[in-house]
């Protein structure tokens, strides 16, 4: 054996856009290797030669001590002759090149991060150059998906193309022994973007934005993934001004903080919600509060709810501002209600100025719309709610490999929209409602963008069975080989299977709002016995009108009045008229008299098996809510009434009906109204009726086990994001010795239904060959 060898290594996996290069020059250095490294297309590859066992060791440190932001997915190694080698010439980083994907592999992009420790110190140092200066970056943090324009990632491919690099900056970004030592984003005040306010640039824009908030104005502030509505989260005008200026009346705005500190102050943080609040991908994290802690908020912030979505600063800029204004702050999406996120600077001065006081902006383009990502903790588990920036569009792994390159269109609501290949598939971040134009263009622009920069062409496309669904049309015009339509609550299942990469059948629960079945009825309650491929129904919640179609999912009062008037008939006597008049008493009595015509009557009024429905027809019965301005509000006002109250089940009932057993609603809503108009207390009564939906599924997956089901549990749809029913229903289940699976990286809510149609369809390529 030679004193030396020569190996040529290529990466494959996040190994672009974070720091992979200067990790593998810095290790090659210091094992006293030659050779080169490069970006090619979406991987990394590297000649090297030296001592053999020194190459054993660059092997193990590249797997083992990669960049925090890298995510190593495979490794292959081939043995050279030293040709092309440059023996004793030390090891350099080599001009990136562009070329055919290997093996057909999709590249990766990498997310956005957070300002790491090292930047945020700098950032405050006033001995350091880049003091104040907010799009402070390096190697392990900054922008990164937001400003990719195509791979390799090289500065000349995303939107700092247009910042030369002054001389400093040119010798940190050469130096290998720089944290910045090709950090594409690289920037300082001397040639990297700045703020601006009007015609006031730099430290004068931070400052009038600064004044702005603290006068009690919104400020409209050019963030990472685009425009933020930025106010004081103290000033009950302000929140109250932004609610009425985004048209947003209720649901509830995040709220940065600045520090670990003041977060604990507001809610209660465990070491679970501390290390997501100070991870690379900064999401909000949903936090249980009390009214005594976050006394010092406008009320207005978090109504209907008991907890409180926070987040740490994610720039340069956001640490700034916090830090001059000294007060929590409300950040939420710089939009109209239910329009797409702003990226665009003509277009944020088109859209905004009937919400905003003035802009922060900036001359660094955002080159692709990244809302702030959303999380929850249940005990020590994360659940994504919504994947966006710092988690999209990483890859996530395909139980079935898909032999052609495909993509899901998602569903209408919270929309994404995945890319798939082999066994990786790209789930693409947040759109929205596709029902707006606004945010179907937005849509179109995000999978011409994601299907760019992987690489992935579909050939085949999945789709909901919804044909009024804007994907499912978009699907359905798209120029490919195979269209491959997916059952709704079968996708949400298969998400979460394929999320944990299950092969073998399985029980699947899928508690949603609204769905389109198999049989042309709308689904929501749904027990399907499946795998990727296929399912069958074996189980569903009871019937019930949707007096007015869309206008009940808007009124939860007409929900509970179709429960009380017009439930599927299942065996169950139907509540009192005397308790039903309790009830009607207090709305509109000729509002009450249409919603009974037209539920007793089915017009205008298609019958649905839905939990959401369920829920919020049990919100309004407790008065809780009549009315909502953004979908499943009654059951977050439900599930925060319930809060830690312990109760026993209210009465249900599971009956047979087409050769499914199904939960019978109306004995466990006649009671519910039944003590509520006698006095009982609302919390107890919410949690009474979580425990009876978690009774009653628990009782109907004993019945589908009892019948030759498998005994893994599969839980998804939107309705698992409440809580208290997720720990309710799995603790139930796993008490019957069930194996019980939910999502943890993809939302389980529509957010998630396009992994799941490409989990389906990929599961369906594959077995056909």
């Amino acid at each position: 054996m030679s004193a030396h060898e020569t190996r040529h290594i290529e990466v494959f996996g996040r190994v672009q856009g974070v720091g992979f290069r200067p990790f593998l020059h810095r290790t090659a250095h210091a094992l006293g290797l030659s050779g080169w490294v490069r970006n090619v297309n979406g991987h990394v590859e590297m000649s090297v030669s030296g001592r053999p066992a020194a190459l054993r060791e660059l092997l193990a440190h590249l797997r083992e001590q990669a960049p925090p932001l890298s995510d190593v997915r495979r490794v292959r190694v081939t043995t050279t002759s030293d040709g092309d080698q440059e023996t004793g010439q030390g090891f350099t980083v080599r001009a990136s090149r562009s070329g055919p994907r290997a093996s057909g592999a999709p590249r990766e992009i990498p997310p956005d991060a957070a300002l790491c420790e090292a930047c945020l110190a700098e950032l405050f140092d006033p001995g350091d150059r880049r003091h104040r200066y907010p799009f402070i970056n390096c190697t392990d943090c900054g922008p990164r998906a937001t400003v990719i324009e195509d791979l390799p990632y090289d500065r000349t491919r995303t939107t700092m193309r247009n910042f030369p690099l002054c001389d400093r900056c040119t010798t940190e970004y050469e130096d290998p022994a720089d944290r910045r030592f090709h950090a594409e984003p690289l920037a300082c005040p001397a040639c990297g973007p700045a703020l601006a306010w009007g015609a006031v640039r730099g430290e004068g824009a931070l400052q009038c934005a600064v004044k702005a908030v603290a006068d009690g104005g919104i400020v409209a502030v050019k963030g990472l993934g685009g425009y933020q509505l930025i106010c004081d989260a103290t000033d009950l005008n302000a929140v109250a001004e932004l609610r009425r200026r985004k048209r947003r009346p209720a649901k509830p705005f995040a709220v940065m903080v600045p520090d670990l500190t003041t977060a604990r102050r507001l809610a209660t943080v465990g070491a679970t919600q501390q290390s997501l609040l100070t991870s690379p991908g900064a999401p909000i994290v949903l936090l249980d509060t009390t009214s005594a802690q976050t006394a010092s908020l406008a009320p207005a912030v978090h109504p209907g709810t008991r907890r409180l979505g926070l987040f740490l600063p994610t720039t340069g800029l956001h640490h700034l501002l916090l830090a001059a204004l000294d007060r929590p702050l409300v950040v939420t999406s710089g939009n109209l209600s239910d329009e797409p996120l702003v990226i665009d600077d003509a277009e944020a001065h088109r859209t905004l100025p009937s919400v905003a006081d003035g802009f922060l902006t900036h001359n660094r383009p955002i080159r692709a719309r990244y809302d702030d990502s959303v999380v929850q903790t249940e005990r020590r588990s994360v659940h994504v709610l919504r994947r966006a920036r710092g988690y999209a569009p990483a890859p996530l792994r395909l139980p079935a490999s898909s032999p052609l390159p495909l993509v899901a269109a998602g569903a209408q609501l919270k929309h994404t929209v995945t890319l798939a290949l082999h066994r990786r598939a790209h789930l693409g971040p947040h759109t929205g409602d596709l029902a707006d134009q606004a945010t179907y263009d937005a849509f179109l622009r995000t999978y011409a963008d994601l299907s760019r920069l992987t690489g992935i062409s579909p050939r085949a496309v999945a789709h909901d069975l919804h044909p009024g669904y804007r994907s499912t049309q978009w699907a359905r015009s798209l120029p490919v080989e195979h269209r491959i339509p997916v059952q709704h609550h079968h996708a949400h299942v298969a998400a979460v299977a394929a999320e944990h990469r299950l092969r073998s059948p399985f029980i699947g629960i899928a508690y949603d709002g609204l769905g389109l079945g198999d049989d042309g009825t709308l689904w929501g309650g749904e027990v399907l016995v499946a795998d990727l491929s296929g399912y069958r129904r074996v189980g569903r919640f009871a019937r019930a009108p949707l007096p007015g179609g869309e206008a009940a999912v808007r009124n939860p009062a007409r929900m509970a009045l179709s429960y009380l008037y017009a439930a599927e008939p299942l065996g169950t006597p139907r509540p009192s008229p005397r308790l039903v008049r309790a009830f009607a008493a207090r709305l509109d009595a000729r509002a009450v008299d249409t919603v009974r015509t037209l539920a007793e009557r089915g017009l205008g009024s298609p019958p649905a098996s839905s939990c959401g429905r369920l829920f919020d027809a049990a919100a309004a019965l407790l008065g809780l809510g009549d009315v909502v301005s953004y979908e499943g509000q009654a059951a977050v006002a439900l599930e925060s009434a319930a809060a830690t109250v312990r109760a026993p089940a209210l009465p249900w009932q599971l009956a047979r009906a087409d050769g499914l057993w199904v939960y019978d609603p109306t004995p466990t809503l006649t009671a519910l109204l039944e003590q509520y108009v006698a006095g009982a207390h609302v919390p107890y009564l919410a949690a009474a009726f979580h425990t009876s939906v978690a009774e009653a599924t628990s009782a109907l997956v004993e019945h589908a086990v009892a019948e030759g089901a498998p005994r893994t549990v599969c839980l998804g749809g939107g309705c698992f994001q409440n809580r208290r029913l997720l720990t309710e229903v799995r603790r139930r289940l796993r008490a019957q010795g069930l194996r019980v699976l939910t999502g943890h990286e993809v939302p389980v809510g529509d957010g998630g239904i396009s992994f799941g149609q490409a989990a389906v369809a990929a599961a369906r390529l594959h077995d056909e060959g």
